[in-house]
């Protein structure tokens, strides 16, 4: 099977977000590596621009539009990331945009997507499909829709953060990356191929959203209900039709990690490692440090995939509310 995205395709994309995307920094921790007994690199994409992976894609995208396109906007869905990143990527190369966001996404997000210069629409996650709304709120206002996951130069754009960590750290035994629809592992996966072929990558999801999971072991895509978990991030239902294949050529496999076990991980950030993230950006991380992934002896890059989170509830979290 042809794959919808190549690992020239990542390359292409680093080259156009040179210059306007951070290029974040890969951190260690002294106390994890001695916990487990292996070497850890957590490329902090929480503190990329609009705090998330995101913006790779989202940026990439948008500049691969054609004038006409460009002239029209861009619609975009999401509990919040990706609205931030498209927001943003639009607002700097002269793209209205759009965004169709589930009215109980964090606020933050919400807010930070709106600071950004977007139109949001908002949707009852619960019991409206997104997108269904989006294919005709864009076909009706003639917009190009730049879905969160499901697109090549999203996917090539998020696998920016693995190509770089590569290029840093290029001797990895394992790649462990967060997954919601597949956009980032799948980005991810197909960088690891390109630059460490014999690197094993592993996805990590909520357990309460093992869509993915349960996908590989189908052979096939399976949709779940919406999951409820604080890794909101990961509250998608099914994979891509364009990263599950990449997923299935690519990744060994997909863990799951509980709630209680992001929470764990939040705190560890924060106290030893002086991070704030995102529970969705702990899965990844949460997925070694409880040691769901046997890493003793490895060399293991971890993808931190985003900081976007409300305070109020970042301490409610680590208070044990929630």
């Amino acid at each position: 099977m042809t794959l919808a995205v190549s690992f020239q395709d990542v390359r292409d994309a680093a080259a156009r977000l040179a210059g306007h995307a951070h290029r974040t920094p890969v951190l260690t921790s002294r106390t994890a590596d001695e916990q487990l007994g292996a070497r850890l690199f957590f490329k902090c994409e929480n503190l990329q621009r609009i705090g998330a992976f995101k913006f790779r894609g989202g940026y990439n995208a948008i500049a691969r539009l054609d004038d006409a396109q460009r002239r029209r906007g861009v619609l975009a869905f999401s509990s919040g990331n990706h609205a931030q990143a498209i927001a943003l990527a639009a607002r700097l190369q002269g793209v209205a945009a759009t965004i169709l966001m589930p009215a109980d996404a964090p606020a933050a997000k919400m807010a930070a997507t709106r600071d950004y210069g977007a139109e949001v629409v908002t949707y009852d996650r619960m019991t409206q499909d997104r997108e269904a709304l989006a294919r005709a709120l864009a076909d009706e206002r003639g917009l190009s829709l730049i879905p969160p996951y499901d697109h090549p130069d999203v996917i090539a754009g998020q696998g920016t953060a693995a190509l770089e960590l590569f290029e840093e750290v290029p001797a990895l035994d394992k790649l462990v990356v967060c997954v919601g629809g597949g956009g980032l592992v799948s980005g991810c996966a197909l960088a690891a191929a390109g630059m460490a072929p014999g690197c094993e990558v592993h996805g990590v999801e909520p357990e309460a959203g093992n869509d993915v999971q349960q996908s590989l072991r189908a052979g096939r895509i399976v949709t779940i209900d919406v999951p409820r978990t604080i890794a909101d991030g990961a509250q998608t239902t099914h994979a891509g039709v364009l990263t599950f294949p990449i997923i299935q050529a690519h990744v060994r496999d997909v863990l799951t990690v509980t709630d209680a076990q992001l929470v764990e991980t939040m705190r560890f950030f924060a106290e030893r490692m002086k991070l704030v993230v995102e529970p969705t950006g702990c899965l990844a991380a949460a997925a070694v440090l409880q040691r769901v992934l046997d890493v003793k002896g490895a060399r293991v890059g971890i993808i931190v995939s985003g900081g976007n989170v409300d305070l109020a509830r970042f301490s409610s979290l680590l208070a044990g509310g929630a």
